[in-house]
């Protein structure tokens, strides 16, 4: 039972350690990563001040949190799809395309819940 626990936790840092350097070479070498990251650093804080309980508070931030979290994912697409060809490919283009669309559906959603949430307000 010991060795099963052990071997938990070692997965556990593991898969932390790989998730961190994720996030840091996504902040590093992703422009729209980092500008995300940014606008999260500066809605969170309003959305504290402005969310009038806890259910409002975590709407407003985990709406936005969402984007960044597609961002990666959509670089990834965008990093496999340029490691297997740099050469245009319809179906690279889409892949590409699909995973920006990704992201845009999420700030189009991040914002309608800032709105209704806000607009609640008036």
């Amino acid at each position: 039972m010991l060795k099963h626990v052990r071997f938990s936790l070692d997965h556990l840092v593991k898969a932390t350690q790989f998730s961190l350097k994720g996030l840091k070479s996504a902040f590093v070498r992703e422009e729209a990563f980092r500008q995300e990251i940014i606008m999260l650093a500066i809605l969170a804080p309003l959305a504290c001040w402005w969310g009038r309980n806890g259910v409002e508070r975590a709407l407003l931030i985990g709406s936005w949190m969402i984007v960044p979290a597609l961002e990666m994912l959509n670089a990834a697409i965008e990093a496999v799809v340029d490691r297997i060809s740099t050469e245009h490919h319809d179906l690279s283009g889409r892949a590409k395309d699909y995973g920006s669309a990704a992201v845009f559906i999420a700030i189009c959603m991040s914002a309608a819940v800032w709105l209704i949430i806000l607009w609640s307000h008036v």
